[in-house]
């Protein structure tokens, strides 16, 4: 091999699973991916699937730890001829939930990163020690190999203050790090750019509402390239009603838990956060499940998709109400990308702020970016499939290839 090295190998490390992806950044092109899940367990289990060609791979059995993770996803990728011994390997690329303030762009780690990071446990407690595994296992299989930190929470570095501040005492908030960071950067960040292009605009051109909707969701209000306002807070719980989070409630909910049902802070966190949105509604998380079940008469169901739909549609007015100019709403992941009659019911009824649905491109099923509004639509609707992974490469490569 000759010339500058191009790979990037982008781990997303859970406190119990790895995700990770090889990706030649000359053009793009995925090389492997796979994900190491039950870390810890008996049960343990690696899917590797060499993406130019080869059939799927799966290992089972135990994986005792993260360093053992990651060794064996090294000899998986090892078995393809792309082990991380390659030249051409120019980076690892982390992502890290919570960045705070400091961390505003890709970072390349060292000891001073790392100490940052650990500052920020309290929080990101469930996704910044995973991360912190991820990165140590990293860097002591590759010493020599830039690692790069890329956060969640840097693409809404960009919002105003006003936007940013709880309307709590400042020096508390400030004491404690008590404001809005946002979430689903990475997400939010291609997303926009790839909607500006599908309108055939550069991003500082256009504005963009972005609805990340998984089993997680957030929107964002992205003004020429840059956010100005998301729905999740301090933490992921915050916004949009979610697969198992509440989103937006009144905060006097949990004192009221606390006195009057007795529930401890322990106890509420995990109704709020795991026990709560679709799941705590109608006991499903699973969009496809709730649709089934509304279609045979669940009334249930139908309630948690209204209560769902209810909150996006209002975010929708309130971004566009803080853009002042939308060109278009951008609907992403699993659930954004895939179940059509929520973009159907969230658009309906907002005619008069020029959005509309087309029936029949709004039923097409595709991985490509699409408009689904009719032409005379004053607003696009469209659906960007996001690409987490390849903005995570396209940041660590762009850093460290100067």
């Amino acid at each position: 091999m000759t010339g500058t090295p191009t790979r990037v190998l982008v781990l997303n490390s859970g406190s119990s699973s790895v995700k990770y992806q090889l990706l030649d950044m000359r053009d793009g092109d995925r090389l492997a991916q796979g994900l190491v899940e039950r870390i810890g367990e008996e049960t343990s289990r690696l899917a590797h699937t060499p993406l130019l060609g080869g059939a799927k791979r799966e290992r089972t059995g135990p994986i005792p730890d993260h360093a053992a993770a990651l060794k064996a996803v090294a000899e998986e990728l090892a078995a393809d001829g792309l082990g991380l011994d390659s030249p051409e390997l120019a980076a690892i690329g982390h992502r890290v939930v919570h960045g705070g303030l400091r961390f505003t762009e890709p970072t390349v780690i060292d000891e001073e990163v790392i100490a940052e990071i650990e500052r920020l446990v309290p929080v990101a407690p469930l996704h910044n020690p995973a991360n912190l595994i991820g990165i140590r296992t990293a860097m002591a299989l590759r010493p020599d190999l830039p690692q790069v930190a890329v956060f969640d929470t840097a693409f809404h570095t960009t919002m105003p203050e006003a936007a940013a501040r709880y309307a709590i005492d400042v020096e508390t908030a400030d004491a404690h790090r008590i404001r809005r960071y946002g979430f689903h950067g990475t997400s939010h960040a291609y997303v926009s750019r790839a909607t500006a292009k599908l309108l055939g605009k550069e991003p500082g051109e256009v504005n963009v509402i972005v609805l990340h909707l998984g089993n997680g969701a957030s929107a964002s209000a992205v003004r020429g390239g840059r956010c100005v306002d998301t729905s999740m807070g301090l933490t992921p719980l915050e916004g949009l009603v979610m697969g198992t989070r509440s989103g937006d409630i009144d905060p006097a909910v949990t004192f009221h838990l606390k006195r009057v049902a007795g529930m401890s802070t322990d106890e509420i966190d995990v109704l709020l956060n795991k026990r709560s949105g679709l799941v705590g509604l109608c006991g499903d998380n699973d969009m496809r499940e709730i649709r089934r079940r509304i279609d045979a008469g669940d009334e249930r169901a139908a309630l948690a998709f209204d209560v769902y739909v209810h909150r996006l549609k209002k975010y929708i007015g309130a971004y566009y109400a803080v853009l002042g100019r939308v060109d278009a709403v951008a609907f992403t992941a699993g659930v954004g990308e895939n179940a059509a009659p929520v973009r159907e019911a969230a658009i309906a009824g907002l005619e008069e702020l020029g959005l509309a649905v087309d029936a029949g491109l709004n039923a097409v099923r595709s991985d490509e970016p699409r408009i689904i509004s009719p032409e005379y639509a004053r607003v696009a609707v469209a659906v960007v499939p996001t690409d987490e992974e390849l903005e995570i490469a396209r940041q660590s490569y762009a850093l460290v290839s100067g």
